[in-house]
């Protein structure tokens, strides 16, 4: 029996909910973001990036987000194109708010700065006008970004979008994707996620991610704790990630998985959990045991920060399946099973 069960009968696998910015990554990295003089332009944001990254799985994916009424604009919807994203429900900023922009530095391997410009961002314009119930009712699932709930009116129209789909039975993934731009308090952020969370099928985040969504109980808990207080409102899987110690996924009635990241020779520390959260949806759409959901969203994150950009770096599937083949080639069959 599947761990989550997805209506078949649905046009859509998944529309994503939330931000599409443009990020701009140094063509020469290593070095301080004032010796850099070159970038190259990418469309981003986490749930763009999940976008593409299940678009290369193969899978049918929609869209609803609000974007710049100019060039670059225009430049997000040529690049959904390409790769296949319906775009019918992306809407234009009717303000002149503009993309928000991330200047990425990357002094080492270990570092990775961002300089974001986040005021007056076409993003955040979304209303809940802009959610239709028909499109929600279209898909077999929804990821909603917890950066979507940080300013109104966003974050009605995504609490409105998890109201339709809740009704339809549409299954709802939670990304906490926190972002400390835009939040004012530690509490706004508590509340407004742990109302996304509350009525969540899937929730993933790193702990820190949790840790905020329940900074109101006051309370230290454990990871397991975690799992098990969202196992008691509406979550069947909770994934909790802990970066280069891996990650583990909870589900309800069955126990936990963990997982390691796959060794690499990374150049970035952005763009790996959009490529794991993208490949791990993509196997539960596709009835795979969870540690093989694991498995492909850890190598797709592995994969991600070896790579230049994000969204034009999403691997397809049989690039991932070469890239855990090769893996265990060299380090062994249990290469990324948690010890």
């Amino acid at each position: 029996m599947s761990i989550i069960t997805f209506d078949s009968s649905r046009k859509l696998d998944v529309i994503p909910i939330g931000r599409i910015c443009l990020d701009f990554n140094p063509v020469e990295y290593f070095k301080p973001w004032p010796q850099c003089d070159n970038f190259k332009k990418y469309v981003g944001g986490s749930p763009a990036n999940i976008a593409v990254g299940m678009a290369r799985l193969n899978c049918k994916v929609g869209f609803i987000g609000c974007i710049s009424d100019d060039q670059m604009g225009d430049f997000c919807i040529q690049v959904f194109e390409g790769e296949g994203i319906d775009t019918s429900n992306i809407v234009r900023a009717r303000h002149g708010e503009s993309m928000g922009l991330a200047f990425t530095e990357v002094t080492d391997r270990d570092h990775c700065g961002l300089i974001m410009f986040r005021d007056h961002v076409a993003d955040l314009q979304l209303e809940s006008s802009d959610v239709s119930e028909e499109y929600i009712k279209s898909a077999k699932m929804i990821v909603v970004s917890g950066t979507a709930l940080a300013a109104s009116p966003s974050r009605e129209a995504v609490l409105k979008a998890i109201y339709y789909a809740k009704k339809n039975g549409t299954v709802i993934v939670f990304d906490i994707d926190y972002r400390p731009y835009t939040w004012k308090t530690d509490d706004e952020i508590a509340l407004y996620y742990s109302m996304a969370a509350r009525e969540a099928d899937i929730i993933m985040g790193s702990r820190e991610e949790f840790d905020k969504t329940d900074a109101l109980l006051g309370r230290e808990m454990t990871d397991e704790e975690i799992a098990q207080r969202w196992f008691g409102e509406r979550a069947k899987i909770v994934v909790i990630k802990h970066g280069k110690q891996g990650s583990t996924a909870y589900i309800q009635g069955e126990g936990s998985y963990s997982i390691r990241p796959f060794p690499v020779d990374a150049v970035k520390s952005t763009g790996g959990g959009d490529g794991y959260g993208s490949a791990f949806l993509n196997g539960l759409l596709n009835g795979w045991d969870i540690m093989r959901c694991l498995e492909y969203g850890s190598a797709s994150a592995s994969m991600l920060v070896a790579s230049h950009g994000c969204s034009p770096d999403m691997p397809k599937l049989e690039e991932i399946t070469e890239f855990i083949r090769r893996e265990k080639e060299l380090y062994g069959e249990m290469i990324a099973v948690a010890k």
